[in-house]
């Protein structure tokens, strides 16, 4: 009677496993997968679970102690975890996935800071200045607060009498308030010299270990540091001689990591142009250098079998009705001069420190109704649940953005609490944009382990993974492996299928061009014989192929794991 009771309980277990697998996002594509995608899956499977021993757990002493110094987890921290991952055979199988498109990332904080740092040393015309001397050896370097900008003045030297600039230290007491400071001769009167000055810039202009791991400080400590490294970025990135550097280089470093397309979110800012020391509010042309550099890459050897790359525009929700009004209408103005590249608009910042959406609100029908006047298709991919809050103003950003038709929800980190805001937003085909190492990094979350991600994915909610602010958030190289490492790494229910699943909504979900709602509607639903199908097929080819590199590559390994 025992065994027949015993039986009866494992026969039931594993119905209601395999019916709760049945509502998750990866279901529909685990029952079509090809037979080399399920061996593929295998492989997958068993690499991490001889990872997860070999790898992520800690080796006891000679007394059968655990070393705490070397205590190791599958989904601990990335900012502990990200070099022992990128030694690992699942990071070399996830390297070379193909994972479809880029869907939430601003641009600004892409762009290696080191990188424009050298740029600003090497090229003439960059300066730095502060308020204050910024006197090294004050405090820690990621503790610094002085502030200080970099800026672009390519007359200047001209106009200075004697190079007295360049004799002016900002390193020093006696350094003059505000005074421009050639950033080649800052480097080098820094102690320690160049390198030493480019860590203490890259320093003041990331997210540190130290501050990725401090959660007892809370969100509104580590957003303090966040914000205060734009401005200094921006003194760098909005320059015409880096600007039009760091596109190509972006794209690459994407396209070398199985990214095809992206769309990148950006509140532009004056410009610098090439030679001039005026910043100048002309967007147009800003778009036309975006456009220029991104038609050369596309047409260049480098990068063939790139799609392409389009831009949201955002506005600071934080900021009174007639700044947001203004960049909404210069939003119009360059859709209808660079229709190509404008794909949507969004509001972007802090959500518990700015503006809700629903005090925005007449803003946005605003927006709608000059969109449909113009005859300009530009939805809305608004940033909503960026949060911890239940039932908060932040929290409830969630309601208004599926209200407003926000085609897809940034972050939604508070999602998971609303049962009925879930089925509305699967019942409207909105895809989630999760970014769970920024999660992690600006304090949502400690580790990847506690992330409600795994919550939606079981209640079949379309999501795609994304890195947000990859050259802030210290994630050392930009795409997307870190992320779906993580993920793989931490959770044994997502395995090949679930992130397949991930990258293959990630083009489903993609704005390549234009579309009227019901176009969008048919192009997710795979009802179209237009580009996003073409695309969608390409990836399934890459896909096919990538699955049988593992199982040729790394088939040993299942068949040694199994025995």
């Amino acid at each position: 009677m025992a065994q027949d009771t015993i039986e009866t309980h494992l026969s039931k277990r594993a119905a209601l496993l395999e019916q709760e697998k049945s509502s998750r996002h990866d279901y529909a594509f685990s029952q079509r997968m090809s037979p080399v995608a399920k061996t593929a899956a295998k492989v997958l499977a068993n690499i991490r679970k001889k990872e997860v021993e070999s790898v992520w757990t800690p080796a006891s002493t000679s007394e059968g102690k655990l070393d705490l110094k070397d205590v190791t987890f599958p989904g601990m921290s990335f900012a502990l975890s990200r070099e022992r991952m990128e030694k690992t055979v699942l990071w070399r199988i996830i390297a070379a996935m193909p994972k479809g498109c880029l869907l939430h990332a601003h641009m600004e904080a892409m762009i290696d800071i080191d990188w424009m740092v050298q740029q600003a040393i090497e090229l003439p015309g960059f300066y730095i200045s502060s308020p204050v001397p910024l006197c090294p050896g004050i405090g820690s370097a990621g503790k610094w607060s002085e502030p200080f900008q970099f800026l672009y003045r390519p007359g200047f030297a001209g106009e200075a009498q004697n190079g007295c600039e360049a004799e002016m230290n900002i390193w020093q007491a006696d350094y003059t308030q505000d005074q421009l400071v050639p950033v080649a001769a800052a480097a080098k009167a820094y102690p320690g010299g160049v390198e030493a000055f480019k860590a203490w810039a890259v320093s003041r202009m990331t997210i540190n270990e130290e501050e990725a791991l401090e959660h007892h400080h809370g969100i509104k400590d580590v957003w303090n540091k966040f914000q205060s490294c734009f401005g200094a970025i921006g003194g760098l990135f909005f320059t015409e001689p880096i600007f039009r550097r760091c596109i190509p280089r972006l794209l690459q470093q994407l396209h070398d990591d199985g990214i095809k397309y992206v769309e990148l979110r950006l509140a532009p800012c004056p410009f610098y142009r090439e030679g001039s020391d005026v910043a100048e509010s002309d967007f147009l042309y800003f778009l036309q250098c975006f456009h220029e550099e991104v038609t050369a890459y596309l047409s260049s050897p480098q990068g063939k079998g790139f799609w392409d790359a389009r831009i949201i525009w955002t506005a600071i929700r934080s900021f009174p009705d007639e700044p947001i009004k203004e960049s909404m209408m210069q939003c119009l103005d360059c859709k209808k001069a660079y229709p190509s590249i404008i794909a949507g608009f969004d509001f972007v910042g802090q959500e518990d420190a700015g503006r809700p959406l629903v005090e925005l609100l007449p803003l946005a029908k605003w927006f709608q109704q000059q969109c449909v006047e113009k005859q300009l298709q530009i939805p809305f991919f608004f940033h909503a649940g960026e949060c911890l809050g239940d039932g908060d103003s932040t929290d409830s950003n969630l309601v208004d953005a599926i209200l407003l038709n926000s085609r897809r929800i940034g972050h939604a980190f508070s999602l998971y609490k609303h049962p009925l805001l879930i089925d509305l937003v699967k019942d409207k085909k909105i895809l989630i944009e999760m970014c769970p190492i920024s999660h992690e990094v600006l304090r949502l979350t400690s580790n990847i382990l506690m992330h409600p991600m795994p919550a939606l994915l079981s209640r079949g909610v379309a999501v795609s993974l994304n890195n947000d602010d990859p050259a802030v958030l210290g994630h050392g190289k930009n795409g997307l492996s870190h992320d779906f490492y993580q993920v793989t790494a931490a959770f044994e229910n997502t395995g090949l299928a679930g992130l397949a699943t991930m990258a293959e909504d990630s083009i489903r979900w993609a704005a390549f061009e234009d579309e009227t709602d019901s176009e969008w509607l048919q192009g997710i639903d795979g009802n179209s014989n237009g580009l996003k199908a073409f695309r969608m097929t390409q990836w399934r080819s890459a896909f096919e192929e990538w699955c049988a590199w593992i199982v040729q590559e790394f088939g040993a390994e299942r068949l040694e794991a199994q025995n």
